[in-house]
C-alpha cells in the first residue's frame, strides 16, 4: 500500500477514530492528543500494516494500546514516594512519643486466641500465616489440599468471631463508664 493510499484510508477513518478517542478519554483535549498520537504511530508504522486485514481494527488497537499505556503512566505518576527525612519533627513544638503498648497488647491477645484454637485448625493456620503455601502445608501434614484450605478458612472464621466478641465487650465496657 502506498503512502497516499494509506493516508486516504486514514483520513476516511479519522471521524470514527476521534469519536473512539473521546469515548475512551471523556475529555475533548485528551481525545485530540490521543488521536494525534494514534495518527503519528499509524503513519510511522504503516509498513507493519498487512494489506487485506481490517484497517479500522488495526487503528483502534493502536489507539486503545496508547490509551492504556498513558493511563498506566498517570496512575504511576499519582503514586507519591516521600524519601525525605522527616527532620521537621525535631523543631516542632509538640512532643510526641510513639508507644507500641497498644499494638503489643493486641498482638499478645491475638496470639492467645490463636493458641486457643483446636490443634487441627491452629497448625495449618499458623503455617499459612508464616508464609507456607497451601500445597506445602498439605504435603507436610499429609492432608488433602481441600482439607487444608477448609481448616484455614474455619480457623479464620473462628478467630473473627473471637475478636468480635472480645472487642465488643471492651467497647461496651468503655461506653458504660
Amino acid at each position: 500500500m502506498s503512502t497516499i493510499e494509506f493516508q486516504d484510508r486514514f483520513n476516511q477513518m479519522s471521524s470514527v477514530l476521534q469519536t473512539f478517542a473521546y469515548n475512551l478519554t471523556k475529555n475533548v483535549e485528551d481525545a485530540k492528543d490521543l488521536f494525534q498520537e494514534t495518527a503519528f504511530r499509524a503513519m510511522s508504522n504503516k509498513e507493519k500494516f498487512q494489506a487485506g486485514t481490517n484497517f479500522k481494527a488495526w487503528l483502534f488497537t493502536i489507539m486503545k494500546n496508547i490509551f492504556i499505556n498513558n493511563y498506566r503512566k498517570k496512575v504511576k505518576a499519582k503514586t507519591i514516594k516521600d524519601s525525605t527525612d522527616n527532620l521537621y519533627y525535631l523543631n516542632s513544638g509538640a512532643t510526641t512519643i510513639k508507644n507500641k503498648a497498644d499494638s503489643n497488647i493486641m498482638m499478645q491477645e491475638l496470639l492467645k486466641m490463636v493458641e486457643g484454637l483446636d490443634e487441627s485448625l491452629r497448625i495449618p493456620f499458623v503455617m499459612h500465616y508464616e508464609g507456607f503455601k497451601y500445597q506445602e502445608i498439605a504435603d507436610q501434614l499429609d492432608l488433602p489440599l481441600g482439607t487444608v484450605k477448609s481448616r484455614i478458612f474455619f480457623a479464620r472464621k473462628e478467630l473473627k468471631g473471637l475478636i468480635q466478641n472480645r472487642y465488643r465487650q471492651v467497647y461496651l465496657t468503655r461506653t458504660e463508664n
